[in-house]
Parts: structure tokens; sequence; C-alpha cells
């Protein structure tokens, strides 16, 4: 089984893959690829105010959104197999776009324009003003630092001592559960197992790599297959087993993953001007950090898992108007934020998400309107997973900046009383 240094380097292999670490690194340090060009004022609430923004968009980013923009009936009935059952028609959610957030990542360094869906008011309208207050302070460095999926089975013996028996077992034969996943899938990779033991209950859990989708079902089926291959070679049988322990951290939030990794790791660093803080954000470098330690502090008497303030606000809506999980906001808004004044009195603000559950291939990601919005991020299909949780992270950081910022001098309330009522 491997160590925390032999991740570390498959990581790194993977992030090298396509192009040198020298690249990667200048990359960092270079002009945006493309500069960002700000989105245009348009007449908020019109047919006309839609379409010239949608024009712009699509001349910007080279991708077309006929079918998020035009409501074309959907007709494709047969390409919703695997995505849904007993089909009535589709729920309808407005989507937004904010922009450009110029993100620095392993696998990009450019301005991007990114649809958000939802029916929250003022919500796009504050992602939207800290991807500005982001990108004019130089842009967003967000790093997917490592990935991973857990699938943890559960076996339960008739006392402690069969269990023991069966585990030595177990390890004895770890070399096989790696040639039954490879018989499996092409694309999943059984990375690691773990186990832990509580009095005659045994959970066992397999870290998987899977490659440019999210991966819950993916590795599901690979654990079904090493489990249904560990019950018909096992002298030690357990009394009762269970493909999922409700260990692994699927949809909720759990100290386990936080601590380590499910889906992708991001992390996200931006210094912004004061001027910039002044100015766009409506608040200072020393007020916002004094709300970020006062918020931390009540994070941590309410005992929650991390201490952010709106993660889940840009996940969903970029989940849903992208054809991800949204159930997975449960876990990918866990996560820490933290900002400090730095030496030349700029704001120093960072992002830190241990579970983040994306993908850009299976699932809900070809679906007509999903596909369309992955294609204005440039981040359709293989090879895009990275870039995709790369400017998440990016996202998060922007949304953190604003709530704060708001929240710092007082403005958050008259921003959802103009934007998020209806009159």
């Amino acid at each position: 089984m491997k160590t925390v240094v032999k991740k570390t380097e498959e990581t790194l292999s993977r992030i090298t893959r396509n192009e040198s670490l020298e690249v990667i690194m200048n990359r960092f340090n270079q002009e945006a690829k493309k500069q960002p060009v700000a989105i245009p004022a348009i007449d908020q609430y019109t047919k006309e105010g839609q379409e010239n923004l949608n024009s712009f968009l699509e001349n910007e980013t080279k991708s077309e959104l006929n079918i998020l923009a035009n409501g074309t009936t959907f007709e494709d009935h047969a390409s919703l197999k695997g995505n849904i059952e007993n089909y009535i028609g589709m729920t309808q959610i407005p989507t937004g776009v904010i922009g450009p957030l110029h993100v620095k990542g392993t696998s990009l360094n450019e301005g991007v324009y990114i649809p958000l869906a939802t029916s929250e008011g003022a919500l796009v309208a504050s992602y939207h003003r800290g991807a500005k207050a982001v990108t004019l302070s130089g842009g967003v460095t967000s790093v997917c630092m490592n990935e991973a999926v857990y699938r943890s089975p559960t076996f339960k013996f008739k006392d402690l001592p069969e269990l023991f028996q069966f585990l030595f077992w177990f390890n004895a034969h770890v070399d096989e559960y790696y040639k039954v996943v490879g018989a499996m899938s092409n694309h999943a990779k059984l990375e690691d197992i773990t186990t832990v033991v509580e009095g005659n209950s045994l959970i066992i859990s397999f870290e998987y790599y899977t490659g440019d989708a999210s991966g819950q079902n993916m590795v599901t089926i690979c654990t079904q297959a090493i489990c249904d291959h560990i019950m018909s070679t096992t002298p030690i049988k357990p009394k009762e087993w269970y493909i999922e322990s409700n260990y692994s951290g699927d949809k909720k939030a759990s100290a386990v993953s936080f601590t380590s990794v499910r889906g992708k790791k991001v992390t996200a660093e931006c210094v912004v001007k004061k001027e910039i803080v002044e100015s766009v954000l409506k608040s200072t470098p020393e007020k916002m950090e004094k709300y970020w330690k006062s918020s931390t502090l009540a994070a941590i008497q309410s005992v929650t898992i991390g201490a952010q303030g709106h993660y889940a606000n840009g996940l969903a809506a970029v989940f849903l108007a992208c054809g991800q999980d949204v159930a997975c906001v449960s876990e990918a808004s866990v996560g820490i934020t933290r900002m400090e004044v730095d030496k030349n009195g700029d704001l120093y603000c960072s992002v830190t998400l241990p579970n983040l559950i994306v993908g850009t291939v299976g699932g809900g990601t070809g679906l007509p309107t999903q596909l369309e919005c992955l294609k204005l991020m440039g981040c359709e299909g293989r090879d895009n997973s990275r870039r995709f949780a790369e400017i998440c992270g990016g996202l998060v950081l922007a949304g953190e900046l604003s709530i704060a910022s708001a929240l710092s001098v007082g403005h958050f309330t008259n921003a959802h009383q103009a934007l998020g009522r209806k009159k």
C-alpha cells in the first residue's frame, strides 16, 4: 500500500502529465493567456439585455448558448438514461454569469466567465463583485492539490478474534484487490486501503483515483467487485456486510474527509489591493480582517467543520449549471477561509476545500444546457476536471470576499433588500 510520500509523487506526476513543472510554475507569474474583458452593462431583466449579454459571451468564449438562451424544448428522451427516472419535464432555474474571474492554476491562466444557476437574488451580484475585485488585483491562484474518492464497506463478525483472523487474511491478499479493479474499470485506479476496527465490526476504506469523473458510481461498482471477490474466497465469513458503512463522507460533512481529501482538494489565494477593497468591496482590509476573526471564533463556538462564510451558495449554483451532483454540496462546502492584512496594508485571502466532488465527464455533464455551461468555461470533456476544480476554488474565494466585505461594513441587509426581494 502507498505511503503519503508516494501519493504526493503520484499527484505531482498527474499535474505534470502534459506539461513540465517549469512550464506550470511560469504560468503563475505570466500575464493572462487572454486578457479578461469586463461584462458590459446591460438592461437588467429585459430580453434585449439578455440577448446582448449572450452575444458578448459567445463572442468572447467562442462557445454557443443556443439551448440555454432560447429555451429550446428538450426532445432527446433516450439520452436521459442514467440521469433520471419517471421523467416528466425540466425544472427551469434562472442562470446568470459572473466574471471575468482571472484564475491562475496548474491548468489555466486566464479570465473565465462562470455560469451560476440560482433563484436567490443578490447571489450572482455578490460573486460578480468579488470576481471583479480579484481580477483587478491580478487574479486568484488556485491549485488542485490532491484527488481521491472513497467507498467504505463494513463487515461484522461473530467476535473480535474472528475479525482479526479475517484481517490477517485480508492483508495477505491485498495485491488481488488492485487486480480486481484493473479488470473492472479502465478509468478507476485503486490507490490505497485503510481499516478501522470497532469491536466486532471492521470498516475498510478503498481509495480511488477516478480521472475526470466525479466518481461515486465508479468507486461503488469497483468496491462491489472487490467485496464479491472477498466473499467468494475468504475462509472467514462475516455475519453480515454492507457496501457502504456511512464512513466515507458521501453526501455529508465529515471530519475524516475534511482532514484528508474527498474528490479534489483545492486551495486558492489572492492579495486584494487596499484601493480595490475600498473602491470595489466598499470596505477596508482592516475591517475585513476583524470581521473574519469574529466570524471564525463564532464558527468554533458552534462547532462547525471548518470555518467559512457561504461556500454552498456558489458551489450549488455552479453545480446546478454544470451538471454536477448537487447533493455533494453537503460535503464540498466544508472548508476554511482566512483573511489577513499583509505588510503592505493589502488584504490576503485564502480558501481551502478538501471535499470538492466535481467532474467533467459522466453524470449530468452531457445534458444540453449543462454542456453549454461547461463549454463557456472551457471545461467540457476529458482532461478538464482539474481546470474546473481550480475555477471552483477561485469562485468560492470571490464569494467569501464579497460577503465578508458586506458584513464588515453593514451592507449585507441592504443588498438583500435591494436585490433579493420581490417588489
